[in-house]
């Protein structure tokens, strides 16, 4: 069973495929993403088609050498046959891999192994645990791997969404899950897919850096533990710096005047407030970056373009023309500031694993 490293759920959206793009290539070889496509609510026929192929074509550019899939867990049964041939095109010719799962609808199910065959990728079977393990899943994987037949390689990506606080079952939920799926097949690879990552409120970033414990991590060692010896390997997966929710809202533009930086340690989530607009934008934001410099667990401005961003920001480099007491630009905007967190993030968490 091969072992894949990290698996980060991604979406399908430009601020994602520019912190692939900057990861270091070492790290960037380690990372397999499922690139999942956000809701595009009402949109059909060709003006979907349009609007998608222009999303993966910035996600294709940045296409590392290794495995990565492309999925739309999403899409309405009106919108499945247009992405379907939208996303066969990139499969085929841009390398990437084909995802299917049990509840999809059957003809969505038949297409991606006729992809998976057709263009000697892997398929990836996503079973979505959201809530309590649910027993008649099994039988339901157990009909598609039916489908799916032999001369397929599979592998097995158990999502289970949000793992946060209102979720204390969930350790047992996915070993549950582990326990009744595993035996069906015989899987290139396992992982174990949860969202810790917070959802952020503007309550909750009153002053100072905000930790919250990631949760996604500490269950994924738990599961491990439980599973020693009886399981070869088993591939961590994540959403990355934000939370697994965030994926199903459509880009609509707008938002609150605040955002925030991200920081990742060994055991949580630092998080603190930024501006978007106002007249102490810059001196808020370039504060807020100096904040997660001063965190015991910063981890130095070469560690990665992430952490080499926030030094900038924090000394105001990130502009030639900005000085340390000016109030011009430099200090970046939500899309920078996801850009930036996931690459440190993504950085850390594939050397975390390295060590394991």
């Amino acid at each position: 069973m091969p072992k894949l490293r990290y698996v980060p759920v991604l979406p399908i959206r430009r601020h994602a495929a520019e912190a692939f793009r900057d990861l270091r290539p070492e790290i960037r070889d380690e990372v397999t993403p499922l690139w999942s496509l956000p809701p595009h609510p009402g949109t059909r026929g060709p003006r979907l088609a349009a609007a998608v192929r222009a999303e993966i074509a910035a996600v294709s550019r940045v296409r590392a050498r290794g495995l990565a899939w492309l999925d739309a867990p999403l899409a309405d049964r009106e919108q499945i046959p247009v992405l379907a041939d939208v996303f066969a095109q990139y499969i085929e010719f841009g390398g990437f891999c084909p995802v299917t799962g049990p509840l999809r609808p059957t003809g969505q199910q038949a297409a991606a192994r006729t992809l998976a065959v057709d263009c000697g990728r892997a398929l990836g079977v996503r079973v979505e645990v959201p809530g309590e393990w649910n027993p008649e899943l099994t039988e339901a994987v157990a009909r598609l791997l039916e489908r799916i037949g032999d001369g397929v390689k599979i592998e097995l990506l158990i999502d289970l969404g949000g793992v946060l606080a209102d979720r204390p079952g969930i350790p047992k939920d996915a070993l549950r899950a582990l326990d009744a799926l595993v035996p069906l097949a015989d899987w290139r690879s396992v992982v174990i897919i949860g969202g810790g990552f917070p959802r952020v409120t503007a309550e909750m970033l009153v002053r100072g850096v905000r930790e919250e414990p990631r949760r996604d991590w500490r269950l994924w060692h738990e599961i491990r533990r439980n599973l020693a010896g009886r399981l070869p390997a088993l591939g961590f997966g994540d959403y990355g710096v934000q939370p697994a929710v965030a994926l199903a809202r459509p880009d609509q533009g707008g938002g609150p005047d605040w955002g925030y930086l991200r920081y990742t340690t060994d055991r949580s989530y630092a998080l603190v407030r930024t501006a978007h607009s106002g007249p102490d934008r810059a001196k808020t934001n370039r504060e807020a970056a100096r904040e997660l410099l001063r965190l015991p667990d910063f981890r130095g401005a070469l560690a990665s373009s992430g952490e080499t961003w926030l030094r900038d920001c924090a000394r105001a480099l990130t502009h030639p023309a900005v000085s340390a007491g000016s109030d011009g630009p430099g200090t970046g905007n939500p899309a920078t500031w996801l850009r930036v967190g996931n690459v440190q993030h993504m950085t850390h968490v594939v050397r975390s694993l390295a060590g394991l």
